[in-house]
């Protein structure tokens, strides 16, 4: 290399590590003086961006709503969660990151690997350093769509966008609403019949129910300044995802600006529980990044995390771009590269037996950005939503990673278009995947320049309108089959997949529920669409030929809304589906079950149901059952004293209603009082 080259390429890293300051600086000015507020802490950022403290009625959200409160959000919770929603203008990332060098940086061109098949794993370290720096260089600040990235990047994040399966009883206790039968979840509450494990206060309560009363035998309190996210239970063993983060821009040797370093990781705490009042830890299991889901199959645990890469000036600096397994770095060839020039973020996928806490089996970490995930009996599904305009419309990349006895392989990737709501929208049947996307238009670069970053200014896509779109996949991830064009001007609120139907909603002013034939997947058809007032934002199958719906009444303009509405809707006949029976829950503007399906509490043996519902100033717990001639009767109602999340279970015949810190017992036989514990 001569020296007026070399002399070009340090003058460019110079420049480059200047603009990467300046934004920095930009946003450390426009955040140092926020004190974060109680309902924007992790714990309760889920629940803020349901609209659950909103007073009143509630307004129907409308997509690229914009502005200083958008913003803020975006501020304390997208730095904190990560870059990649918002990168943008991904066309030209080729001409921007020309002073890579080739022997540390061996980003492939994006056609290279757009139509790959097959999931491929890095070379070498330095090969995936170069995809970060490829990310690193086209980082763009577009104020102008934070509205419409926000809105779909909430519904994709964390932990409670991945929605049920259903729940039903287990011996003669209930357990945790599951997105997919056969697949364990935890949750904040769990029974085994004869005892509560109740996530409280940062930390875990042991509580006798066997006895008249209810009596707390011990707690679990961990060493550390980390917080819990959930348990699962299963015979003697208690396992506890437990989280610390940590995320700081370290000085290099000299003292100057230094490298973002994802310092946050999640541990799985494992204990024996046969003694209840004297728990013991036999292991931990410990992971880089910050919680995405767990989930448990034929005795093992994967556990997934998703990992922000900083951006070292070194590649030979690995631990601020490689995450770590029980403290040992990733092999490369365990990373598998995205199927575009660039990424910033792993979704990381570790398996351990449950019983042996300590012993990792195998790990997976895929580079890209995050989305969520779905995980059926045999494979786990990464997803990631992308607004970088390339399509003219919003995109989905799906990559399938099978499981098997703590095995992890990589299998397949593809891209549709559109985005998923929640993975109510996707899901595997018989070795086809299925799923449900809202395609949007997003914004692409063109025009003047914005003043903060001197980058271009953004102008709306081509795209006129929102459209629906239904796929079929086989194994490889190839489309068999699809809808295209679905409810223009509609976006999807709710989904649900039974066997071989598919049932969606989509709302703007009215909620048609449409029934789709997915018998034959190669001619996917819809065979019927019910349009009535309001929209569904949860559906869950409630016994033969009835599908129950929890959502939102409307206003006539479909401007505000007028209280919690349950339908049951008869799809005995899917080519004429119709509402048996609504009931509205005035004066109530949002369910904790639209953001977190864990919250529901259903048995359709026992033909009950429960949720939370928010009104003005209260919270309260109802419970309903259902006559397919008397139609919905509500037979319990608790207004609660705590704004905390809240679950209801059953064990033998007693009902366990659980707010924050406190336990009340019932019949369940009328719902009376029987005992009260406060821990």
């Amino acid at each position: 290399m001569d020296m007026e080259e070399r002399n070009r390429r340090e003058e460019e890293e110079k420049l480059s590590r200047s603009e990467e300051e300046e934004i920095e600086k930009t946003f450390r000015s426009m955040t140092e003086d926020i004190e974060v507020p109680e309902s924007l802490k992790p714990e309760n950022v889920e629940q803020m961006l349901a609209g659950k403290r909103h007073a009143g009625k509630k307004r129907i959200r409308w997509k690229y709503a914009a502005g200083a409160a958008a913003a803020c959000i975006c501020l304390i919770v997208g730095i904190a969660a990560g870059y990649g929603a918002f990168y943008t203008d991904r066309q030209d990332r080729q001409s921007t990151g020309a002073s890579v060098t080739a022997e540390t940086e061996k980003t492939p061109q994006k056609d290279d690997r757009a139509d790959i098949e097959g999931l491929v794993g890095a070379g070498d370290y330095d090969e995936i350093y170069g995809y970060i720096r490829a990310d690193s260089q086209k980082f763009k600040w577009n104020s102008e769509n934070f509205g419409a990235i926000m809105e779909d990047s909430a519904a994709l994040a964390a932990p409670g966008s991945d929605m049920a399966m259903k729940e039903e009883s287990s011996g003669d206790y209930s357990d945790t609403n599951v997105r997919e039968e056969g697949v364990g979840e935890g949750d904040i509450v769990k029974t085994d019949g004869k005892y509560l494990y109740v996530m409280s206060q940062q930390k875990i309560n042991i509580v006798g129910i066997e006895a008249a009363g209810m009596e707390k035998t011990a707690e679990i309190i961990p060493n550390g300044e980390g917080v819990f996210s959930e348990l699962y239970v299963e015979g003697d063993l208690l396992a506890a995802v437990y989280s610390t983060q940590c995320y700081a821009i370290a000085e290099d040797s000299a003292g100057q600006s230094g490298t973002e370093r994802d310092g946050n990781s999640v541990s799985v705490l494992v204990y024996d529980v046969s003694d209840h009042a004297d728990p013991r830890q036999i292991g931990t299991f410990t992971q880089s990044g910050y919680y995405n889901t767990m989930r448990i199959h034929n005795g093992y645990v994967y556990l997934i995390s998703n990992f922000y890469a900083g951006m070292p000036a070194e590649p030979t600096d690995r631990t601020a771009y490689i995450p770590r397994v029980q403290g040992e770095l990733v092999e490369a060839g365990d990373i598998y590269i995205p199927a575009a020039d660039s990424g910033s973020e792993y979704t990381l996928i570790s398996a351990f037996p449950l019983d042996n806490p300590d012993k990792e089996t195998d790990s997976a970490a895929v580079l890209g950005n995050s989305g969520l995930c779905y995980v059926s009996e045999e494979n786990i599904y990464v997803t990631e939503g992308i607004y970088d305009g390339s399509g003219g419309v919003t995109q989905t990349s799906i990559r399938r990673l099978s499981y098997s006895d703590g095995e992890i392989a990589a299998e397949a990737q593809t891209k549709v278009e559109g985005t998923l709501k929640d993975s109510f929208c996707i899901d595997e049947y018989e070795g086809y995947l299925r799923l449900v996307t809202t395609v949007s238009p997003v914004y692409i670069t063109g025009g003047g320049v914005q003043p903060m970053t001197g980058t271009e200014e953004i102008q709306n896509s081509s795209a006129e309108e929102d459209t629906n779109s239904l796929y079929v996949l086989d194994e490889n991830l190839e489309t068999v089959g699809e809808i295209r064009d679905l409810a223009p001007d509609e976006s999807v609120y709710s989904a649900r997949f039974m066997g071989d139907a598919g049932y969606f909603v989509t709302f703007r002013q009215i909620d048609p529920l449409f029934s789709v034939d997915l018998s034959d997947p190669e001619n996917p058809k819809v065979i019927g669409e019910l349009k009535i007032p309001g929209f569904s934002e949860y559906l869950h199958p409630y016994g033969d030929g009835r599908l129950l719906g929890i959502g939102m009444a409307v206003d006539e303009e479909a401007i505000t809304t007028d209280g919690v509405k349950l339908s049951m809707f008869d799809i005995s006949d899917p080519t004429d589906v119709q509402e048996m029976t609504i009931y509205v829950i005035e004066n109530t503007y949002g369910t904790d079950v639209a953001s977190n399906y864990k919250a529901a509490f259903v048995d359709t043996e026992k033909n009950l149901f429960g949720f939370t519902a928010w009104a003005e100033n209260k919270n309260s717990y109802y419970i309903f059952t259902f006559d397919e001639t008397e139609g919905f009767h509500k037979v319990f109602e608790r207004e609660l004293s705590d704004w905390g999340e809240t679950r209801g279970l059953y064990a033998g015949d007693r009902f366990y209603l659980i707010c924050g810190s406190s336990v009340e017992s019932y019949t369940l036989d009328g719902f009376e009082k029987i005992d009260d514990l406060v821990l």
